[in-house]
């Protein structure tokens, strides 16, 4: 009966993180180019609780870490002239942060004192590998489609937009960043598009997280009563050979 509630007890762990995983989803439901994920997992064959009469391993559920869909979200208009979109799965924004680049599809940018492009989260916006910087007297900065800013006229920058061949090798950190994990060398994105003026929504489908969000309860609930099923017959079969004895 060992081998039901240890099996059972590795769904269970699962299933919590799962489910941790799609009440993340929904909660960023709203949030700028956030990129819905989903739990991989796998089973292993492991070493059975002695068991007479039980032939083979028993399999036990694994948690193979996190998959993330970088598919396109829908861009919707917000008339900021700092505000832009990446039209192209894939693609990214290139900041500065205290540990080198870093990656985003949140285009939610702003000035700050020193005219510096920068993120909400105060992080340099980076232009051919250097911060770009605006100079209000000029005008509203206008953005093309292959990302050259031109104030006044004259351009005065171009935001860097890179992809990876292996996405794998992000990771996500806070703010909407992704970090380069394994020194992978990012390429150009020659084909994504910028949109100026609009941002990117997240890829998550509500209805979608909602269902999975019952159906990994109602799992998680199926798997609890086996486990107890499970112990109330080792309890029963243990009462009955005390008696037999």
């Amino acid at each position: 009966m060992e081998n039901a509630a240890y099996i059972g007890l590795s769904r269970q762990l699962t299933l919590r993180r799962e489910l941790d995983i799609v009440a993340n989803n929904i909660a960023n439901a709203d949030t700028t180019g956030f990129k819905v994920e989903q739990l991989m997992t796998s089973t292993e064959v492991g070493s059975r609780a002695r068991n007479h009469d039980v032939d083979g391993g028993v399999r036990f559920v694994l948690d193979n870490g996190v998959a993330r869909d970088f598919g396109q979200g829908e861009l919707s208009q917000t008339g900021r002239t700092l505000d832009f979109a990446i039209e192209g799965e894939g693609a990214f924004f290139t900041v500065q942060d205290a540990g080198g680049e870093a990656y985003t599809r949140d285009g939610a940018f702003t000035l700050d004192p020193e005219g510096r492009l920068v993120t909400e989260g105060g992080l340099a916006v980076l232009g051919g590998g250097a911060e770009i910087v605006l100079d209000p007297a000029q005008g509203e900065p206008t953005v093309g489609a292959d990302g050259v800013i031109t104030q006044n006229g004259l351009p005065v920058g171009q935001l860097t937009v890179v992809r990876f061949d292996n996405l794998a090798v992000l990771q996500k950190g806070g703010d909407g960043l992704y970090r380069n994990v394994a020194n992978a060398a990012p390429v150009d994105a020659p084909d994504a598009r910028i949109r100026q003026g609009m941002l990117e929504g997240s890829n998550v489908n509500p209805l979608l997280e909602i269902t999975n969000l019952i159906e990994i309860q109602r799992a998680y609930e199926r798997v609890t009563r086996m486990i107890e099923n499970a112990s109330d017959l080792s309890k029963r079969a243990v009462e009955r050979l005390g008696r037999a004895s």
